[in-house]
């Protein structure tokens, strides 16, 4: 059972949050190249964002849907990732996780990885009677994948991985404003809706309480134990 240091960043900037996984990848990669490998520490963390744009490095700039000015004005911040993906909206109410993983340490298998993660909201949700789905060809989770126009998306993955080394996470759509989702076109995916466990519920969900959850079942889906 693998060790992972686990800590809750509260709210943070957007790139204050990316250098600082960017500084942890260089400290693990550090070690990996001086024969330190077993020195890794595994690290999930936890963030709430402010209002910000990010698009992935395969995503493509028409799927935001406003210039420069109109992001000023609204008070939305937009940032070019190095993470796998499209464009996605982070915000309050919505949990973020950045898992910094040496997949040495688990498997050397980015689909496995990607699939974990996704299973770890799949049970999540499922405790707040949310049937969550994966969705052929498409990364995350989705509610009613299948049923056309019903399509919607709850949970979102997007990572980078350097000499198994993984970054950037998930965001898992709690008590998110839900609008600022129609100023892009979510993961680049054309006619297809953007949900959070609030919506489907019709009420708002502690968001402690939903953390707890996530950290079970990575417990449980990882076989890690959280420090």
């Amino acid at each position: 059972m693998n060790r992972v240091l686990f800590k809750d960043l509260g709210k943070m900037p957007y790139k204050a949050a990316w250098d600082f996984q960017e500084e942890k990848l260089l400290q693990k990669s550090a070690l990996k190249r001086e024969g330190k490998a077993d020195e890794i520490t595994n690290e999930l963390f936890f963030v709430e964002h402010n209002h910000v744009y990010t698009l992935g490095k395969s995503g493509h700039e028409e799927n935001v849907l406003l210039n420069e000015e109109q992001l000023a004005k609204k008070g939305i911040e937009y940032f070019r990732s190095n993470r796998g993906g499209d464009i996605t909206y982070h915000g309050p109410g919505q949990i973020v996780g950045y898992p910094i993983f040496d997949l040495e340490q688990f498997k050397t298998d980015l689909s496995w990885y990607l699939r974990s993660l996704e299973e770890v909201f799949i049970r999540t949700i499922a405790e707040y009677g949310i049937k969550g789905e994966r969705s052929k060809g498409e990364t995350g989770v989705w509610i009613e994948p299948d049923r056309k126009g019903y399509e919607r998306k709850i949970c979102a993955l997007g990572i980078r991985c350097s000499r198994w080394i993984t970054m950037h996470g998930f965001a898992l759509n709690v008590n998110t404003n839900l609008d600022y989702f129609n100023f892009i076109i979510p993961c680049g995916i054309q006619n297809k809706q953007v949900t959070s466990i609030q919506k489907e519920l019709g009420k708002t969900v502690p968001m402690e309480e939903v953390k707890e959850k996530i950290k079970r079942h990575f417990k449980d889906i990882f076989e890690l134990e959280l420090a």
